[in-house]
Formats: C-alpha cells, structure tokens, sequence
C-alpha cells in the first residue's frame, strides 16, 4: 500500500509545476515565437502519486491570458487538496498512536 504523504506530496509537486509554467506563460506573453508551456502529468503504478512533466506546445499560438488565470485557479486548488490529504493522515497517525499508546 502506498503512503499517503507520498501520493500528497507528489500531488503537491505537481501543482506547483503547473503554477511554474503558468506563471512563465504569463511573463512571456508579449514574446514573439513564444510557445506556450504545459504540464502533462500521468499516473505512477509502480509507487503511486503522479509524474509532471512541463512540456511546449508545437505552435505558437501565444498566450491567453483568461487561460492561465483558469490554469492557475486550478493549480492552486489542486495545491490544496493534496495538502488537505497530508493533514488528513498525520491526523489519522496521531489517533491511531493515540488508541495505541
């Protein structure tokens, strides 16, 4: 069974890319030939949680600006949920050692 902190933290990590490259977005948007960043991100069967990986889009579309507000939201809400899924288990170890002890 994978740990929990692994899959959160790995989720955490995740997110903060995603707000990296949006972030990066939003700086080079008056670039000429700038090519959008994205993050794909996958699952990982063989010690659970996801992998991201930031990637360029292959045309230069450029960057809108209503997009990465929406990209970043999400991020950020991602960032908490998987935050929310460490403080549940440190909660959860703390009353099992609690009934233990």
């Amino acid at each position: 069974m994978a740990s929990l902190s692994s899959i959160g933290s790995s989720g955490l990590q995740a997110a903060q890319l995603r707000l990296d490259a949006s972030a990066n977005n939003v700086a080079n948007m008056n670039t000429p030939g700038y090519r959008r960043q994205a993050v794909a991100q996958q699952a990982m069967a063989d010690s659970a949680g996801v992998r991201a990986t930031v990637q360029r889009q292959q045309e230069a579309d450029g960057v809108a600006l209503e997009k990465e507000a929406v990209e970043q939201m999400s991020a950020t809400y991602a960032f908490k949920a998987n935050l929310q899924t460490i403080k549940t288990q440190d909660e959860m170890m703390g009353s099992l050692l609690d009934v233990k002890a």
